[in-house]
């Protein structure tokens, strides 16, 4: 196991106990942490890659403790980077805010019904 395996492997361990968080894949078969059914963190060939706000992912990229994630389409997600391995000890907590984030990011599932109600109120 690398040292990005263990370190995605503990993060996963205290992130599972936290409620609505489950195993899963993001981007095909990468093995992720999913809230709500959404993906917010995954290892994608070795590195750590969290789903952050956009401004978050510039600050990071800035500092060079991040690049920009491309799903391999030839254009980077402007919510998504890949974290830099030299700041492992700060994994973590940006996973950790990757977590928070998506989690207050994902709406209340509506059903049809709800929205034709609601055009109706006005």
């Amino acid at each position: 196991m690398t040292s990005a395996e263990a370190s995605f492997a503990t993060i996963s361990d205290r992130l599972l106990r936290e409620p609505g968080v489950d195993e899963g894949t993001g981007f095909g078969a990468n093995p992720g942490l999913r809230v709500g059914g959404k993906i917010f963190a995954m290892l994608v060939r070795g590195e750590l890659v969290l789903k952050l706000p956009a401004a978050r992912c510039e600050v990071l990229v800035f500092a060079d403790a991040a690049v920009p994630f491309d799903r391999g389409q030839g254009r980077p997600l402007r919510e998504w980077v890949v974290v830099s391995d030299e700041i492992e000890s700060d994994w973590p907590a940006l996973a950790r805010e990757s977590l928070e984030f998506v989690r207050g990011a994902t709406p209340p599932r509506r059903g049809r019904g709800d929205r034709q109600s609601s055009r109706r109120r006005r």
